[in-house]
């Protein structure tokens, strides 16, 4: 006779991740592991817990591929603001960054300037916690640690190359890695890949700068020193192994996508995993996700790619405090400002006539390549020491003061620094377009930027966001996909192809569980609100809070979240969340 359940999820309906037809059913679970799946009810223990999903959707765990929590997870490993989503399983190790290897100042300098994630913290923490030095060394401190989520890693190239050449080497345009050092990051890859990485992140976008206070400051990742040699040599050993290799294109110009396609292409070689950031509808090139997706579509039909997009199905917009926000690096002039880390030395040049003279030519100018709009016109003022300019755009004050629009915008940054709060939309924000995106069979759903940019962005809850695209079209009578496939593109899908133990709900599968109420999917899921961080005295973050949406959550068998609020127990005590290696893909339950 069988052991009793742990616990029974029953009267739900059921939607087991691959794509299958919902119905309704009982879930028993024991051990942490879904243990039977029945149309009928299930006999209980006396131990046994239930969760009556009446009028509820019970769908495998969401996961979240695009993360930063490589900091966070240090402080605050319930990571709740994903969990009380749904998120069961995130993957970090984004974007060429990573905490596998490297010294503290050298990790700090390269991760905390780019993901806007403050210095004075993440540095004394590395400083006082880091106890590894390999890349195996990593992942068993990782397993130490009493995880809220499942969690997976890149190796972020830049960690890597600057661990390999030393820092000031491989931020030199003129040093190239020697052959020594090249066959060293080939060694660290190799053992990177035994312990369970899921392949290499790479970055090709010269917007990401060094932070810290040595003379290095300023310059972009290492990763961007790289020649594409350098990558395709180590692509061959991710190829080799089948994982996966993440990179960001140079977003300005957006030409060297291309390159990323024809390294996925597989006509007379085995195709490689490749996933770059991001399929968008962008203010400020309306036609670059059709060129995207149907580069990426031509690739995987007839080159033998296996080349994804990685997209958010939902508006991209941005909070920024003053100008620190990671757009204003993508011309000289905001790069020459945020190089000034002290807000007095900042407002001296705002106010200096040859910076402004500079500044306004280049952010006016037609020729130089842009992702972001750089329009006023799309802007809102959320608070400012001066009340009168509350409410309203920038352009809107220049034509009331008669000024032009940079230089209102300059001279307001000048006075009132960061305390000058305003918004403004990047991507996504016609509906057509965005319904395109993410039926788009090339596209991975998902690049949240979670744990980073804590103050601009606010793209936790993307798989609620995307249940929401979905079942608000149904309303209209239109179906942009049915709702078994959305949850399969938010779960299982990702987790076989990224080849992780994570999106499905099956037999012997984990039991990473979430309840959903469908009526609290509602417009409340697109409010943003401003909430403490846990682990990070004094930091807000911007988040959007749905508890009617999230009635559950499981992770591993063990209730985590209750109706949209993550349980003390989460992130204090084991049982949770557990590190997902690349290699446990081979021994999945059928």
């Amino acid at each position: 006779m069988s052991a009793p359940f742990d616990w029974i999820i029953e009267n739900g309906l059921f939607f087991d991740g691959a794509g299958s037809s919902p119905a309704p059913r009982h879930l028993g679970i024991r051990g942490g592991k879904v243990a039977e799946i029945s149309d009928a009810p299930l006999p209980r223990g006396p131990e046994t817990q239930v969760f009556d999903a009446a009028g509820c959707w019970v769908t495998p765990g969401f996961i979240d591929m695009h993360t930063h929590y490589d900091a966070e997870i240090e402080v605050a490993p319930s990571l709740s603001e994903s969990l009380r989503h749904g998120v069961t399983t995130v993957v970090f190790g984004s974007c060429s960054l990573s905490l596998a290897v490297g010294t503290p100042e050298d990790l700090s300098d390269q991760f905390c300037r780019v993901e806007a994630i403050p210095y004075d913290i993440v540095r004394p923490l590395l400083e006082a916690r880091k106890t590894w030095e390999t890349v195996t060394e990593y992942f068993e401190h990782l397993e130490t640690i009493p995880l809220g989520p499942n969690v997976a890693s890149f190796l972020g190239h830049s960690a890597l190359r600057a661990h390999v050449m030393g820092i000031e080497r491989s931020l030199d345009k003129h040093v190239s890695p020697t052959e020594e050092e090249l066959t060293r990051m080939e060694t660290i890859l190799r053992e990177a890949l035994d312990a369970g990485y899921l392949g290499l992140s790479v970055m090709t976008l010269k917007w990401d700068k060094i932070g810290g206070s040595r003379s290095i400051r300023s310059r972009p990742l290492p990763s961007t020193y790289a020649s594409w040699s350098e990558y395709r040599r180590l692509c061959r050993v991710l190829r080799e192994r089948d994982r996966v290799f993440q990179g960001v294109p140079d977003a300005s110009t957006k030409v060297n996508a291309i390159l990323f396609m024809l390294e996925s292409a597989g006509l007379v070689r085995k195709p490689l995993k490749t996933t770059i950031i991001s399929l968008m509808d962008l203010r400020a090139d309306r036609l670059i996700y059709k060129v995207a997706g149907f580069g990426a579509r031509v690739f995987n039909t007839f080159l033998g790619a296996d080349f994804r997009i990685q997209a958010l199905p939902e508006v991209f917009d941005l909070w920024a405090d003053g100008m620190d926000l990671v757009v204003f690096e993508e011309f000289g002039a905001g790069t020459a400002a945020l190089h000034l880390a002290e807000e007095a030395d900042r407002s001296r040049l705002l106010r200096d006539p040859a910076y402004r003279a500079r500044f306004r030519k280049e952010w006016t100018s037609k020729l130089l390549p842009k992702a972001f709009h750089r329009d006023f016109n799309q802007s809102e003022i959320l608070s400012c020491p001066d009340p009168s300019v509350v409410g309203k755009s920038f352009i809107q004050l220049a034509e009331a003061q008669g000024r032009h629009v940079v230089d209102v915008f300059l001279d307001l940054v000048a006075e009132h620094g960061s305390a000058l709060r305003w918004y403004t939309v990047m991507a996504n924000d016609r509906q057509g377009p965005l319904e395109q995106i993410i039926s788009d069979p090339a596209a991975l759903i998902g690049f949240s930027d979670a744990g980073a940019h804590l103050r601009q962005m606010a793209h936790y809850n993307f798989p609620l966001r995307m249940l929401r695209l979905v079942k608000n079209a149904a309303r209209e009578g239109r179906e942009i996909m049915t709702t078994e496939r959305a949850i399969h593109r938010l779960t299982g899908e990702l987790g076989t192809w990224f080849g992780i133990d994570a999106g499905q709900l099956a037999v012997g599968r984990q039991a990473d569980v979430v309840v959903l109420d469908p009526a609290g999917i509602d417009d409340e899921v697109e409010r943003p609100h401003e909430a403490p961080m846990e682990g990070f005295p004094g930091i807000v973050r911007m988040v959007r809070r749905n508890p009617r949406a999230v009635r559950a959550v499981l992770v591993n068998g063990r209730l985590a979240v209750r109706d949209g609020e993550v349980l003390p127990e989460v992130g204090t005590q084991p049982g949770f969340g557990r590190l997902l290696k690349a290699q446990d893909a081979a021994s999945l339950p059928a």
